[in-house]
């Protein structure tokens, strides 16, 4: 283990960003969850929520420490106190929202997937340069210390040629007929839910993919049930990615290079432990990279937040590591193991 040093990294700081009014669409689980990071670890503030239930939205406004309620996303992006809106939509309405809130000049981040398809997504895009406002796909993972640190070994070659990419996404869910994840309307399944989450690390380890096959299974209504993806990158890396709505996975992410290997020591989709192999050198062995400052679990969405307030002050209109080029790539990843499964599209 002497003599390995695990490069410079630059996570995202919490405090010192200008702060922020957001304004919230939608009220539900990861609306809150992401209120709740952004009020506890940064400067940043939620003033206003939008919900079609005015009843649902005081509620939620009261638990979160929201200020005002209002009933549509329009009104949120023709506030003149509001500087970002966040679309925290079931998926179906995800382009609507974003659509409103760009044409209101506002700065939007969108709820992963940014849409139901690359159209969708290739919309959005083009509407949020054509009006030359910020907008981004809500991938919390590129603001995170730890991807910060992973970053930070890809660019300085660590593990050489990336060579091979794994990453399974899966919990178990309740497949009743009730559940939003069986909906097809409300673009159900675990390939849009989850499954975003393994295309995005097979993306971000080999780059967009120009090729994908996929194979599945389906509900009679015809709602992915579970997918496993081969893609091969940009960079000629090839990538693995699995996801399911009827088990759970470790989330225990991989990359393999021709000098190295890197893997998750917990589940990637939330802020983690990993480990790097370096094959030979005076670093050679197995080092693992931790954080004790690090915010766990969906706390961790707080360098979300202040990651886009921080872009945003500086008049990006794009996040450099998930561009809108990169969200459309998703989505078109996405549409490609969907088409393979013959998923009813929403």
């Amino acid at each position: 283990m002497t003599g390995f040093i695990f490069p410079q990294a630059a996570p995202t700081p919490l405090r010192g960003m200008p702060a922020l009014r957001w304004g919230v669409v939608g009220a539900g689980g990861i609306a809150g969850d992401f209120i709740d990071a952004m009020h506890a670890h940064t400067d940043q503030r939620a003033v206003a929520v939008a919900s079609r239930s005015p009843e649902k939205g005081a509620r939620f406004a009261a638990a979160h420490g929201v200020d005002r309620v209002v009933e549509t996303v329009e009104q949120l992006a023709m506030s003149p106190d509001i500087d970002v809106v966040y679309v925290a939509t079931p998926h179906t309405a995800h382009r609507a929202g974003a659509l409103a809130a760009i044409a209101g000049g506002k700065s939007v981040l969108i709820e992963k997937p940014m849409a139901t398809s690359e159209a969708e997504a290739q919309e959005i895009a083009d509407a949020a340069r054509e009006a030359c406002v910020f907008a981004m796909e809500a991938m919390w993972t590129v603001f995170r210390p730890d991807f910060a640190a992973v970053s930070a070994l890809l660019d300085e070659r660590v593990l050489g040629d990336v060579v091979l990419a794994d990453a399974s996404v899966a919990w178990r869910q309740d497949l009743g007929a009730d559940s939003r994840m069986t909906n097809p309307a409300l673009g159900g399944g675990a390939i849009l839910d989850m499954g975003v989450y393994a295309y995005w690390f097979a993306q971000y380890a080999t780059g967009r993919a120009t090729s994908v096959s996929a194979k599945g299974r389906i509900l009679p209504n015809g709602v992915d049930l579970d997918a496993v993806t081969a893609l091969t990158g940009a960079s000629g890396a090839l990538a693995t990615a699995s996801t399911s709505l009827r088990t759970t996975a470790d989330g225990r992410a991989s990359i393999s290079g021709t000098a190295g290997s890197l893997r998750f020591v917990d589940n990637f989709v939330f802020p983690a432990r990993f480990a790097v192999t370096v094959a030979e050198g005076a670093g050679a062995g197995t080092h693992e990279w931790s954080d004790p400052a690090m915010l766990l679990g969906r706390q961790g969405l707080a360098y979300e937040a202040a990651g886009v307030a921080a872009l945003v002050a500086a008049g990006a209109v794009e996040a450099p590591r998930h561009t809108l080029d990169d969200a459309v790539a998703l989505a078109r990843t996405s549409d490609a193991v969907r088409a393979a499964l013959s998923v009813v599209a929403a």
